[in-house]
């Protein structure tokens, strides 16, 4: 299992050793000082450490950290240039200080001088048993116990508390989430990571899962340095059922270079982080506003499974615009039970459309009290999960009346009531609804998409299972090195040998071997040019297909020869396999796996066949695979219906697939040390009990090893 290490010192420290403190009001050092001293509530005491200052206000100042009397340290939080960090840090490991903030610029960031200065710190960590939290960060801000170890001067601004965890790599956008939960559900812990040279986002996040007064984790990631353990972290937060709710930077396939097959070019790092976002239950946003109500939204009761949306407004339009935005989100709509009808019926005019969505109409502007009493008719209806009310517009005090009302309902009960403030002018009544705590969204689309986000569309899918997730983040990352390319004559070889369902073929060194072999396969037969040099065979004209005889099959092999020749003069032609043809009208899908740098072995599995780079309907998963994720991955692609059946087709042999599927992922951790990349592109799938045929079949082991050079 991986562990992670007990932050319990690092948040809730006792004394603290300040190196750096300043005297020079407006410096970091000073900001740093009044933060912890006059702005916290610390339990111990702070010692700063300068050799400049003698005394800083009150509190004695000391040369060094080797110099501090006596007395347990449990946070050295540092603030000195970059070419003293490291001299500073051996002091703390030899205080036997558990751990240190590194403040201070000037490492990796800024070039190879720095990156070097950081890997001596990482050796410092790994030798010592100090933990490192930055360099280059903000620091930690723990709101709820008032403990500021950063030099922000906002930080005695942004106190207000609550049961979020939130997880950042950079310092503005942190600050920017917290003031952005300012009110209702506050931050209870901030941590802001830097560059990570010894502690990750994944150590923090494996706390806040593990903390009992944290309820929601937000993680806001730039870069992921180490995949395994994000996911074991997460896997942790999914156990202690605390959701997490991420906004992931850089998530467009620019830059993003292809590799050698089809998979990779469908299988980006975006699309492999969201893939892992979804695969361990966390929830990605896309951008900071939804990250901030997101946040907000998971700290409340969720809604009773089944339960459904109600739009309420005293504008048709508003209510109407509310109506088609949730359908298009797939958020289910609440059915009223005929006795919350019969009570709003007694309480709106006639004219009123009680229907969901409920039309209150106009006359709910002179009175507020009616608005209130129809938000507690539909609050007590079991069938209700969530009230939108959306604003379309300001009144003033009359808006403001409103709001007030609203914001007393959603006092009442445990229900979500989610205000959307539609106009640009703020009036007195957004005051009222953000300051107790309801943060009403800007449009009625991001509250739907927010809420389907979280909950509502998210209801109906199963649960993800755990059994995989240590398994795969224990695997260790295999070194870089080269790849080499099996031939599909040798792939399949190697495939039959372990059971995979292969065609029944022969490698062919002349026409006159196709023309026998071809014979006795009987035909029609495909026809392939094989080289471990080319991989898209069709790009050479290296492929026929529906050879009907045994003298076309000569042909065919000439023809063949002749065009990848010509076309790939440097690669070397090792024959032309003859193999049996699969019936024509079945699906055709691509199943797919490679190394990621961050994750390891991740598969892909969707529509395959020439079109698709062009379609790009796939899924994918961390390895290893549980059947049920199997059968889950087969249903997510977006052309499922042809898999199904449509137009009178037979379904297809969904069990053989996905029994494919996990035979794939046995394969892949039986070899997990040495293999690269596989593709099985296309798997004919055949009608039920039909079985799947591998068609092609591309191998790439580590150059060297076994696999790579015994075939």
């Amino acid at each position: 299992m991986t562990s992670f290490p007990d932050l319990s010192l690092l948040v809730e420290p006792r004394n603290i050793a300040l190196v750096g403190a300043s005297s020079r009001q407006g410096s970091p050092g000073r900001q740093l000082f009044d933060n912890l001293v006059r702005h916290s509530r610390l339990a111990g005491s702070v010692f700063p450490v300068n050799p400049a200052c003698a005394q800083i206000d009150e509190l004695p100042c000391w040369p060094s950290v080797e110099a501090l009397p006596d007395t347990v340290i449990d946070v050295a939080v540092v603030i000195v240039s970059a070419r003293h960090v490291l001299s500073t840090l051996q002091q703390c490991a030899a205080r036997r200080i558990p751990f240190a903030i590194v403040l201070s610029s000037g490492f990796a960031e800024v070039g190879e001088e720095g990156a070097r200065l950081e890997e001596d710190i990482a050796d410092l960590c790994r030798t010592s048993g100090l933990r490192v939290y930055g360099p280059n960060c903000p620091g930690l801000v723990n709101v709820r116990d008032r403990l500021g170890l950063c030099f922000s001067p906002a930080y005695k601004d942004d106190l207000h508390s609550g049961s979020i965890g939130l997880v950042t790599q950079g310092g503005g956008l942190g600050r920017n989430l917290l003031q952005g939960l300012s009110h209702g559900e506050g931050v209870g812990l901030w941590f802001s990571s830097g560059n990570e040279t010894d502690l990750q986002a994944a150590d923090f996040i494996a706390y806040l899962a593990q903390d009992p007064r944290t309820r929601v984790i937000a993680l806001l990631m730039e870069g992921i340095k180490d995949g395994r353990r994000l996911v074991a972290a997460l896997a942790l937060a999914q156990r202690h059922k605390k959701p997490v709710v991420v906004l992931k930077v850089g998530r467009s396939q620019a830059g993003v270079q292809a590799a050698q097959s089809h998979t990779a070019s469908v299988s980006g790092s975006a699309a492999i982080n969201s893939a892992v976002f979804r695969q361990f239950g966390a929830i990605e946003v896309d951008d900071l506003d939804q990250l901030v109500a997101a946040a907000s939204m998971l700290s409340r009761p969720a809604p009773a499974p089944g339960a459904g949306l109600c739009i309420l407004s005293f504008s048709g339009g508003a209510a109407a615009l509310a109506a088609d935005a949730a359908g298009v989100a797939q958020v289910p709509m609440a059915m009223f039970r005929p006795a919350t009808l019969d009570a709003l019926r007694a309480e709106l005019p006639s004219f009123a459309t009680l229907g969901n969505p409920v039309d209150l109409t106009a006359d709910v502007l002179r009175t507020p009290e009616v608005l209130a009493r129809c938000l507690d008719i539909v609050c007590m209806d079991p069938g209700v999960g969530a009230v939108l009310f959306p604003i379309p517009m300001d009144y003033g005090q009359t808006t403001a009346d409103m709001a007030q009302a609203v914001a007393d309902a959603a006092s009442r009960t445990d229900k979500l009531i989610i205000p959307a403030w539609l106009s640009r002018r703020l009036g007195p009544g957004f005051t009222i609804l953000e300051e107790r705590g309801l943060l009403p969204f800007a449009s009625t689309t991001a509250a739907i998409d927010t809420l389907a986000k979280c909950f509502m569309r998210q209801a109906s899918e199963p649960q993800r299972p755990q059994a995989c997730a240590s398994t795969h983040a224990d695997a260790e990352p295999a070194p870089p090195s080269l790849t080499t390319m099996l031939s599909e004559a040798s792939a399949k070889q190697l495939l039959q040998s372990e059971g995979f369902p292969v065609p029944l073929r022969r490698l062919a060194h002349s026409a006159e071997e196709a023309e026998r072999f071809a014979d006795v396969i009987g035909c029609p037969v495909a026809m392939k040019i094989v080289s471990a040099q080319i991989l898209h065979k069709t790009e050479v004209g290296g492929v026929r297909l529906g050879i009907a005889s045994a003298e076309q099959a000569a042909q065919a092999y000439r023809d063949i020869w002749a065009s990848a020749g010509s076309k790939a003069p440097q690669a070397q032609l090792d024959g032309v396999l003859v193999e049996q043809m699969a019936p024509a009208g079945r699906p055709e899908v691509l199943i797919g796996v490679r190394r990621d740098p961050s994750y390891g072995h991740v598969i892909t599995f969707g529509i395959g066949g020439v079109l698709v780079e062009v379609l790009k309907d796939v899924v994918h998963r961390l390895l290893p695979l549980t059947p049920e994720e199997a059968r889950r991955m087969v249903r997510e692609i977006r052309l499922f219906d042809i898999l199904r059946g449509v137009r009178g087709q037979p379904a297809a042999d969904l069990a053989a697939l996905e029994e494919l599927l996990c035979q794939i992922s046995d394969f892949v951790l039986q070899h997990a040390e040495t293999l690269d990349e596989l593709e099985f592109n296309p798997v004919w799938v055949g009608a039920e009990g039909q079985g799947v045929r591998v068609l092609d079949a591309l191998l790439g082991f580590r150059a060297g090893s076994i696999e790579a050079t015994a075939l």
